[in-house]
């Protein structure tokens, strides 16, 4: 199961938040009581060293301690001297208990006299309970953990001699409450703790998503590009490292959509020019099949008759006649179909460029009518033109009398009872419209879209019969084409019906 990187992130922070105050309970559990009896013994220092050095600076210390001691109004701090004023302070911000004696007239000053001074004499003279520990030497004086039964309380206290060497000193600090204070501390310390870890939780869960945000963005940008969908874009404002990884991000993707479109467009080219070369070469193949059969019959046939006129098997005048008749029409059948394919190929290249001219469509139908009289006849066809007047298009005249007469030729080759022929020629202003229909058999569905491929008969078994290459549609569908017109074939009832359009030529503009 994928994990985001936004719980992630979340998980790594409120771990480490965690991980902190774990570690601050710990070494405020662990440590902050010699931390705390460090910071007293160093405060028991100090006091004792500002007494020392007091009991030096001033001039008749003795008569200030005995001041302190006999002064009724003590408390008047007006009327205070230094060394009062110093133990007064000492007392009250550090919470000392302090015991002063003059050795040589047991003058003493103290806070708490009688208790302080039977602790002194017991130190003094050797008296040390076992359970008081000497924390650290001086030369003259001591610190020492003790511990007193009758309150079973701990001190830190602080004694022995000022530099006059007759002043005894002790000054005492409760340790009693530091347990107390450090589970006290810790229990505060979860508390906090546990609150600052949920409300941290959620300030970094939404910190987190602000900041994840922009780089799920990106991810899902990468994963669009991956399946080159180009069109999402980074929309992140930041001038950070993001976004800059975003604008770049958008610099790539224009550039991989461009290169890419470049890359299909070339793929596509070259598809096609592969699959046109491959239909060239198919094209080619079928050309050389379809000749090679077209020509194969009447060669065959040439060679046979012309060998037999030479070892004179037409001796009478009337086998020889039949014979070289035979010959020159199948010389015809393949000079025809060899002019054909000269003008279908010069019409696909662009060799015989369409010459565009005025002329009446209705003349030139009437004209090519007339001119295959003859043959007409021989197919006792009846061929009826229905004209509606002069239809006067733009077209090269000599080329559409060629579709004309291939439309006629196909039509006479595939006649049946009752042999009609009906070509209709008519226009609206704009285009032209010629039909022919044929009596006969109607050419299946299948065939239909083939008949205007080089060399596709319908009816092979009869192709001989009326001598057709099967190049002639071919011809038209050429030529109709490089006229940008429109052409076609459809069964109708009692025959097929061919047919083709023009452009009608403008009015003003006259035949030249």
């Amino acid at each position: 199961m994928r994990r985001s990187i936004k719980i992630r992130f979340a998980m790594i922070f409120v771990g480490l938040m965690a991980l902190v105050l774990a570690s601050t309970w710990c070494i405020n559990n662990w440590f902050l009581e010699d931390f705390y009896m460090r910071d007293r013994v160093r405060i028991l220092e100090k006091a004792y060293q500002e007494i020392d050095q007091i009991s030096v600076d001033v001039q008749e210390y003795d008569m200030y301690i005995v001041e302190y001691y006999q002064r009724t109004d003590s408390t008047d701090i007006k009327k205070q001297g230094p060394v009062q004023k110093m133990l007064r302070r000492m007392s009250e911000k550090n919470n000392l208990t302090f015991f002063m004696v003059d050795s040589t007239s047991d003058v003493g000053v103290s806070n708490d006299f009688e208790y302080l001074k039977n602790r002194l004499n017991a130190y003094i003279f050797g008296m040390n309970s076992p359970e008081n520990k000497i924390i650290k030497r001086n030369d003259n004086y001591y610190v020492q953990k003790t511990y007193d039964r009758q309150t079973d309380s701990y001190y830190l206290e602080s004694w022995g001699y000022l530099s006059d060497n007759r002043t005894i000193l002790l000054i005492s600090i409760p340790l009693s409450s530091i347990s107390e204070s450090v589970n006290l501390s810790n229990r505060f310390l979860a508390y906090v703790g546990v609150i600052a870890l949920l409300v941290g939780s959620v300030f970094v869960y939404l910190a987190t998503r602000k900041i994840i945000s922009p780089i799920l963005q990106l991810s899902n940008i990468s994963e669009k590009m991956s399946k080159l969908d180009f069109e999402a874009k980074y929309t992140g404002d930041a001038e950070d490292e993001i976004g800059i990884l975003g604008n770049s991000m958008n610099t790539l993707s224009d550039t991989l959509k461009e290169t890419i479109g470049k890359l299909q467009s070339a793929n596509a080219e070259l598809q096609r020019d592969i699959e046109e070369k491959i239909k060239v070469d198919e094209m080619r193949k079928d050309f050389i099949a379809n000749v090679s059969h077209e020509l194969k019959t009447p060669i065959a046939l040439i060679q046979g008759y012309a060998e037999g006129l030479t070892e004179g098997m037409a001796e009478d005048p009337e086998s020889r006649d039949y014979y070289c008749e035979v010959i020159m029409d199948e010389a015809n059948k393949m000079n025809k179909m060899v002019r054909q394919l000269l003008t279908l190929t010069a019409i696909e290249f662009g060799n015989d460029s369409a010459a565009f001219d005025k002329f009446d469509l209705t003349e030139l139908v009437r004209a090519v009518i007339n001119s295959a009289g003859i043959l007409i006849r021989q197919k006792e066809a009846n061929v009826h033109l229905q004209e509606y007047g002069p239809v006067m298009v733009i077209a090269d005249e000599f080329k559409i009398e060629e579709v004309v007469t291939n439309y006629l030729n196909n039509a006479l080759n595939h006649l049946d009872d009752p042999r009609n022929i009906v070509v209709t020629v008519e226009g609206d202003g704009k285009e032209a419209l010629v039909t022919m229909f044929n009596s006969g058999q109607s050419i299946p569905e299948e065939d239909i879209p083939n008949l205007w491929t080089k060399f596709y008969k319908v009816d092979k078994a009869h192709t001989r019969a009326y001598g057709g290459s099967g190049i002639g549609l071919s011809i038209v569908k050429a030529i109709i084409e490089a006229h940008h017109k429109n052409y076609g074939v459809r069964n109708v009832e009692g025959g097929v019906e061919f047919w083709f359009t023009l452009d009608c030529a403008p009015e003003g503009i006259s035949k030249e």
